[in-house]
């Protein structure tokens, strides 16, 4: 009886199986040719549908038999409409091309972003794509991702020059910056303004503030994940910029061109720019300092991409950035090179899509400073990976395994005149699943990752959960937590007189100790945090969003350098505790050519290194931004744009005094009674005891810009911007030399005048 029945289920269930059908496809660009990621597709009349991936690729399972209508659309496009008939036979495959909406029709409501909003759980992250970032007042006559970071909620920048960004109370180590799948250990330039991601060839960005899904792992704060545009597939296309700041050349070519009835297209996409900033300042702004602004860079990327045919898609990309700035305290500067290969698959008669990347990176960066505490650090490694989607009614199933490796070699000395070394080499496994799945109001993401450090040879078991409750079309409240580990260590110093240099190193293979002589055995050699977060989403008439996020992070294992170390003996690193939670919130309205957005962040960050609890050098108790664009004019080809921020001071070590070193040049026979300090030496600084218990002055500047942009015949688009930093000239502190009793501000009021040429 038993196996009858067993028979009839299995034939009952092959049965139903069989009268469904799937519809699957890409969505592209009428006029260049590019996938279109986050797209809607909807099967009329049915509570089907789906959003497209970041390759513009959808796919619609389990859809029973029958004849639909069905829809695609994104904002700022005319919605197509097409009848299909589902069968079993086979499964339908779909090459749709949307064209840009006319001007007249810019301004209907949001539908795309809404559905994202209602099918997804959407905790602790933020998509921004280049329009946003161009909303911005383009400092130096270019739009960047770094300058719009900054007005992100939970996320803190430490200033104009020598700019890092802390995002939630993790270190910028702690945070994965990724370019095309490519990690990038440091993707800002010491003048704070600029990143190494050019806008012009940002398809889409994700910054995770906190506890971001499985398939991210190796970091404890935060993700940012930079995808590129693939290039024109129809022209030759590009655009030429020119500012006092620096030099922008972009050229996209078509290398096999894009036609709606083939499968075959190819692009290539070329970047460049260069700063020459600290030879202009010179002239342009001698009052910024009296050898000019101290930077310079030098920026190239390319990117090859090949759809090979029905589902299969190859991306080869690569870049080499460089950066240097020299001041009297301190001469600074890096470069990294990355290449990386994506290829992926979509079977045509199956529900599971197959991204398989590969990449190498490396970063090298030195650091000399005027009292002789010279670093230099070098980290590089490969990453080698799959990544499986398997779609599923009202969501998707997704796993894959990832290898990584990693070099670091590292050499720091101390105050005390002791050096630390690192020259090592590790390899790290993980795995991972997670399950995507929204039903009537309720949206769950739920899944784990497995990551095994090969150097220390432990397994870190790390759950991921987020789930969102859709209380109607306007209220929306969601959930998120999550363990997380990394292997990798900052030496940021407590003390760096100019806080540039970030070294890397791996979790060290010694038995660590805390600052009490507390040991630490070599399992637990790697950093461990969790997330936890709450949130509520408004969608208020009008186009009006409001999103608030409290959250508490805490980093119950951390590594430091050893700031007590005096003797070769003692250990490198000391084992601290730390926190970090706050409330972030988020502020938007788009309406017809009105852009107002606004974010309040109330943060606070602690560090316990068993001797005493100190706030990190980062910790900013009030943040605040206020962004807001107009575009106006006829054919609306003008903007104005305007942001202010606003930020509390920054934690730092206060100084108890000064005493002449003696260098005992005649060993224990040296009379230190009679002995000067040798001419030209400095004097050599008594810290304070307690770390970090003084407070900056409060921070604050206002930008402010006007563009207008002359299209010529569609051919030819010519964009003017002037814009103008620091407008009424604050005087934000950006460090004290203690030596020479000196402040050094960050940027004055600095006006810039850009020209663009796009074709």
């Amino acid at each position: 009886m038993k196996k009858f029945l067993t028979a009839v289920l299995v034939f009952i269930s092959v049965f139903v199986f069989a009268q469904k059908g799937n519809v699957k496809g890409f969505i592209y660009d009428k006029a260049n040719g590019e996938p279109i990621p986050y797209a809607t597709v909807r099967i009329e009349g049915t509570d089907f549908g789906a959003a497209t991936d970041d390759q513009g690729f959808f796919n619609i399972p389990l859809l029973p038999l029958g004849n639909y209508k069905i829809s695609f659309g994104y904002i700022g496009y005319e919605t197509q409409q097409q009848d299909i008939e589902v069968t079993t036979k086979k499964t339908i495959n779909v090459k749709i091309s949307l064209a840009v909406k006319s001007m007249e029709l810019k301004d209907v409501e949001i539908s795309a972003e809404k559905q994202r909003k209602v099918t997804e759980t959407r905790v602790s992250v933020i998509s921004i794509s280049p329009m946003e970032m161009r909303k911005m007042p383009t400092v130096g006559g270019e739009a960047d991702i770094a300058q719009y970071l900054q007005v992100l909620p939970g996320v803190v920048s430490t200033g104009d020059q020598g700019g890092q960004v802390v995002i939630r109370g993790g270190t910028p180590i702690q945070t994965k910056f990724l370019l095309d799948g490519i990690t990038v250990y440091n993707p800002f330039h010491s003048i704070g303004l600029f990143s190494t991601y050019e806008t012009d060839i940002i398809k889409n960005v994700d910054v995770y503030t906190g506890g971001f899904p499985a398939q991210y792992g190796g970091r404890i704060s935060a993700v940012v994940d930079v995808t590129t545009r693939d290039g024109n597939r129809k022209k030759v296309s590009g655009k030429v910029t020119a500012s006092p700041f620096m030099a922008h050349a972009l050229l996209e070519i078509p290398v096999v061109k894009f036609r709606e009835d083939k499968n075959t297209s190819a692009s290539l996409i070329l970047n460049t720019k260069v700063s020459y900033l600290d030879q202009s300042s010179k002239v342009l702004y001698p009052y910024a300092g009296k050898g000019g602004l101290p930077y310079s860079f030098y920026d190239v990327y390319g990117k090859f991409s090949v759809n090979a045919g029905k589902g299969i898609k190859l991306n080869l990309s690569g870049f080499n950035f460089t950066d240097k700035a020299s001041y009297s305290a301190a001469d600074y500067k890096w470069n990294t090179f990355g290449v990386g290969m994506n290829f992926y698959v979509t079977p045509a008669n199956s529900n599971l899509s197959l991204n398989t990347h590969v990449s190498y990176s490396q970063y090298k960066i030195s650091l000399g400073e005027a009292d002789g505490l010279n670093r230099s650090s070098l980290v590089g490694g490969f990453d080698v990976g799959m990544d499986f989607a398997y779609y599923i009614k009202s969501g998707e199933v997704k796993y894959g395994l990832d290898v990584e490796g990693t070099r670091t070699n590292f050499s720091f000395t101390n105050p005390y005149g002791s050096t630390v070394t690192q020259d090592q080499n590790t390899t790290d496994l993980s795995v991972y699943f997670m399950v995507h799945k929204y039903v009537k109001k309720f949206v769950v993401e739920a899944g784990g990752r497995f990551q095994y450090y090969g150097k220390i040879g432990g397994i870190s078991p790390e759950p991921r959960f987020s789930m969102k409750y859709n209380v109607n079309d306007y209220l929306r409240f969601k959930v998120a937590a999550g363990l997380y580990s990394q292997n990798l260590i900052s030496s940021k110093s407590d003390r760096d007189v100019v806080n540039l240099f970030t070294g890397f190193l791996t979790g060290p293979d010694e038995t660590a100790e805390d600052a009490t002589k507390k040991k630490y055995d070599n399992i637990r050699n790697m950093q461990r945090s969790v997330h936890a977060i709450f949130g509520v989403e408004l969608d208020l008439p009008k186009n009006i969003t409001v999103n608030i996020e409290p959250y508490y992070k805490y980093f119950w294992h951390l590594f430091n350098l050893n700031r007590y170390k005096q003797l070769n003996e003692d250990p490198n690193y000391l084992i601290e505790k730390g926190d970090a939670f706050g409330l972030d919130i988020m502020f938007n309205w788009k309406y017809k050519g009105v852009y107002l957005y606004a974010t309040y962040s109330l943060g606070y960050s602690h560090r316990n290194d068993g001797v005493q609890t100190y706030a990190p050098h980062f910790d900013r108790r009030h943040n605040v931004n206020l962004l807001a664009a107009y575009t106006f004019g006829k054919k609306s080809d003008w903007e104005i744009s305007a942001r202010w921020n606003m930020g509390s001071g920054f934690p730092f070590t206060q100084t108890q005094g000064f005493y002449e070193p003696n260098y005992f040049a005649n060993g224990i026979s040296t009379n230190y009674t009679q002995t000067n300090q040798p001419n030209g030496s400095s004097p050599a600084i008594i810290y304070d005891t307690k770390l970090n218990a003084g407070r900056l002055p409060y921070y604050h500047r206002l930008d402010m810009g006007i563009k207008k942009t002359f299209n010529i015949k569609d051919k030819l688009k010519i964009e003017i911007n002037l814009s103008v930093s620091n407008v009424y000239n604050r005087k934000n502190i950006f460090y004290f030399d203690r030596v020479h009793y000196t402040r050094v501000n960050q940027l004055p009021v600095i006006p810039s005048l850009s020209v663009s040429f796009a074709f």
